[in-house]
């Protein structure tokens, strides 16, 4: 992958966005005849901008490191970003004008706020996400929910995590629980681009991202799209192996003290038949949670 201090990460990421909107979609005059581009020219998208076209070519070709954040609000602005993709827009600017930092990557742990959280929430399928979606920890709902056929244990062994996005594109039974998998996975793609722009020194995020795009032709496409999505809340239709369909809401709740941390939550409503389903897998999960109350959640 680009090494996001590189420049042209700004460059490409202001390109894709250019590719996507059309000149009338902002109120510009099409005069008609076949554009060679996609979207906005760079010279349209200048002018809404109310930067000079031969300065926004240079910072699109990379040639230019210290774009300000008046012109980088302006760009955004003119584009219409949403508030990840300024978020991100902003990482990217400010990536280009520093050098890279070199240090080694932290090892993770999770949050003991969080744990304390996940291990009052035993009927909830929840897990702790680190910064690069490795499982810092799951309870037995979570674990049994989402990835049953991997070893809980490992969530306490860094190096032998499981890895969230690793299981949504390169493991089998993670692509047939999710019946929409391709929304699923630009979702992961989107909010893993955003980590990426927030920490362009973690080496160990960009290794995750290499691999990835070695790995999955899939991955490689949506990230070359360069689309941003900040994980929220999403519902999910799921095909689950022991109990059949259900219909979840994921939602992500971040850490104050450790914003790199998150907790999802597997969440149906009462009385639904998916909270039935969920009822059920806590029931055939039983015997299994003896070990909640003598271990650490993992």
């Amino acid at each position: 992958m680009a090494d996001h201090h590189d420049p042209t990460e700004l460059g490409a990421f202001l390109k894709a966005c250019r590719a996507r909107v059309q000149p009338e979609d902002l109120g510009l005059t099409s005069y008609g005849g076949r554009r060679r581009v996609a979207g906005l020219r760079r010279e349209e998208l200048a002018q809404l901008a109310g930067v000079s076209p031969s300065y926004y070519a240079r910072l699109e070709q990379g040639q230019s490191r210290h774009a300000s954040t008046e012109v980088l609000e302006a760009i955004a602005s003119a584009l219409e970003l949403t508030a990840p993709e300024r978020e991100y827009l902003r990482a990217l600017g400010a990536a280009a004008g520093r050098r890279p930092a070199s240090r080694p990557a932290a090892v993770e742990h999770a949050d003991p706020a969080l744990l304390e959280l996940l291990q009052t929430m035993p009927q909830v399928p929840a897990l702790v996400l680190g910064r690069r979606s490795d499982v810092l920890a799951w309870n037995p709902m979570g674990h049994a929910l989402l990835a049953g056929n991997h070893d809980r244990g490992a969530a306490r062994v860094p190096g032998r995590r499981a890895n969230m996005t690793e299981l949504v594109f390169l493991d089998p039974d993670t692509r047939e629980l999710y019946a929409d998998w391709d929304r699923k996975a630009r979702a992961v793609v989107g909010n893993l681009r955003l980590v990426a722009g927030a920490h362009p020194d973690d080496h160990a995020l960009a290794t995750l991202i290499g691999r990835l795009t070695m790995a999955s032709p899939e991955f490689a496409g949506l990230w070359a799209d360069h689309r941003v999505q900040a994980c929220a809340a999403a519902r999910y239709d799921l095909r689950h192996p022991l109990i059949g369909a259900l219909t979840v809401t994921q939602q992500t709740l971040r850490s104050i003290d450790r914003p790199d941390q998150t907790l999802v939550t597997c969440t149906a409503p009462a009385g639904s038949a998916s909270a039935a389903a969920l009822a059920m897998l806590s029931h055939l999960i039983e015997p299994s949670q003896e070990a909640r109350t003598t271990s650490p959640v993992g």
